[in-house]
């Protein structure tokens, strides 16, 4: 059964509440944070709260926890979970206004829910992403506004596609809720500006700087085309191949050997957390 935490309180999710007056509905204001747990433990904890602490910062949100208190709390949460492995989500509201615009005290929830991971033949044979001509508002913050990805809901399932690269002027950015790289030979490059840093991103450019030669900087749509391999990361994602970008098929429909030794070198980090 999974739980959360709101505001020094924890109940199962069924029994949690939220009053109409929170800001994170009535202006949506508000941020959250996720991360998934390997043999029971928060997985990269220490960079994750800092995530959510520089988010929190950056929207003028007051954290209203530690970091020893939520640790306790994520260690609750997961036990009460009876799982070998949960995931867990943060999120941090302007809190109950009464007049829809003043913020007195933020909400915090903390809820444990399950991993909903990637289908295994994604791996084999990529994914398709279709292209939007958007940037994210405050790209760096894990904010609650997701309303462009909502919105490309049935294009993207119309096109029988998985998610949304968005693009700007020329350039990519990242897909709707992961980072995104490519190879060009044995160079590994992903964008740096207008994208969320994400946390497997800095894990798999850790580990990628022994192998390859590394740049990060602008990236322009056009050079995906041409790229050897692409792919995308994120805590569920972890390295996924993609295969093909709206109408045009990449490195020839082929999961790259290079993709595939990332993501063998991620699956053996995360195998003995």
């Amino acid at each position: 059964m999974h739980h959360c935490y709101l505001n020094g309180n924890i109940c199962p999710v069924e029994e949690t509440n939220i009053h109409i007056t929170d800001l994170g509905l009535l202006r949506g204001y508000g941020l959250f944070d996720y991360f998934i747990t390997y043999n029971g433990r928060p997985f990269q904890w220490d960079l994750y709260w800092e995530r959510y602490e520089r988010s929190a910062k950056l929207m003028c949100l007051p954290n209203p926890i530690s970091k020893e208190e939520a640790n306790k709390v994520v260690l609750s949460l997961i036990e009460k979970s009876g799982l070998d492995n949960c995931a867990i989500r943060f999120i941090l509201t302007g809190g109950y206004s009464s007049d829809s615009m003043s913020m007195t005290k933020p909400n915090l929830l903390i809820i444990s829910e399950d991993i909903h991971p990637v289908k295994p033949q994604d791996y084999e044979t990529g994914i398709k992403v279709i292209t939007h001509d958007y940037v994210r508002d405050l790209p760096e913050i894990k904010s609650i506004d997701y309303k462009h990805l909502m919105i490309l809901q049935a294009d993207i399932k119309a096109a029988n596609a998985t998610d949304v690269l968005f693009h700007k002027r020329g350039y990519i950015s990242e897909l709707s809720r992961s980072n995104v790289f490519l190879f060009k030979g044995d160079t590994l490059i992903t964008p740096n500006r207008k994208v969320l840093r994400g946390i497997t991103r800095r894990f798999v450019l850790e580990l990628a700087k022994s192998h390859f030669k590394i740049e990060e900087r602008n990236v322009e749509l056009k050079e995906l085309f041409t790229a050897d391999e692409v792919f995308t990361t994120s805590t569920t994602k972890r390295v996924l191949p993609i295969t093909q970008i709206d109408k045009s098929i990449l490195s020839n429909g082929k999961i790259g050997i290079k993709t595939k030794f990332l993501l063998d070198l991620v699956n053996e980090k995360v195998k003995n957390w």
